[in-house]
């Protein structure tokens, strides 16, 4: 398994990036498919629009987001596009993209701490 990072998709392209993956579930606004440079989109691993637009009401509750993410990723949908990642990250470095302007509290940190858990780097 291949290391990733994490990245702003609106940050500029790097030749380090790897696959770039983009883990939300909305395009991201004000942003054209060339210049984002995404290889994959993995919509169905980002959180559901309840959940998302919950924890966006309350950015506080950090904790009870990462829980209710982490049941939803137990899902069929979701554990398909969980799948999807594991192999995308086999077959080299990737970098997994979202437009939150939190770097620290966002779903693409969720999903990687949940990965991490996993046992999956």
């Amino acid at each position: 398994m291949h290391q990733f990072r994490l990245k702003r998709v609106y940050d500029p392209f790097s030749t380090e990036d790897g696959t770039r993956i983009l883990v939300d579930r909305l395009w991201p606004r004000g942003l054209s498919k060339d210049k984002a440079r995404i290889d994959h989109w993995l919509k169905q691993i980002a959180p559901s629009d309840a959940l998302r637009k919950r924890f966006h009401g309350k950015p506080d509750d950090w904790e009870a987001f990462r829980a209710a993410y982490a049941a939803e990723l137990q899902g069929d949908a979701a554990l398909a596009a969980v799948n999807e990642l594991i192999e995308l990250l086999r077959e080299g470095p990737a970098t997994l993209l979202y437009a939150a302007r939190d770097e620290q509290r966002n779903n693409a940190v969720a999903l990687k701490l949940w990965l991490e858990g996993r046992g999956t780097r």
